[in-house]
């Protein structure tokens, strides 16, 4: 009586087919995992590293019913002139004074006080944004 073997000897003609296709897709999988790492990694460095203007409101001071003093800081390069945009609203949340003000200083660091004109008694002032001038919002 005679043995059958269902399966080729182990070892003893390399892999499997089986074994071959999960490797291949380990390899692809690694190599997808890793570009998508890259892109992420990309796009956060370049938003991070790319906004040349950023401002902070330090205080604001209701002058009038009319008008706000503003207290900005503003970092950006010192050859960028920066724009930064302000918001005003009433006790009721709608929107009273809204401007965009130029920082052209050749300071890396500006420390300036700006005066927003409102159309009714503002409550509060809000920094909507900075970027250099000449680039689209």
């Amino acid at each position: 009586m005679s043995t059958v073997r269902e399966g080729l000897p182990q070892g003893r003609y390399g892999r499997s087919a089986d074994e071959r296709a999960d490797r291949k897709l380990k390899v692809v999988g690694s190599v997808l995992g890793v570009g998508l790492l890259a892109v992420v990694g990309w796009i956060g460095w370049d938003y991070v590293g790319g906004q040349s203007v950023s401002a902070e409101v330090i205080k604001f001071q209701i002058v009038s019913d009319t008008e706000v003093k503003v207290h900005l800081e503003v970092r950006k390069d010192a050859s960028v002139t920066g724009v930064c945009t302000l918001d005003s609203q009433d006790k009721d949340h709608g929107e009273v004074g809204r401007a965009d003000f130029t920082f052209a200083q050749k300071d890396k660091r500006v420390d300036e006080v700006v005066t927003l004109k409102t159309t009714a008694r503002a409550t509060m002032v809000q920094l909507v944004g900075c970027q250099a001038a000449g680039t689209a919002r």
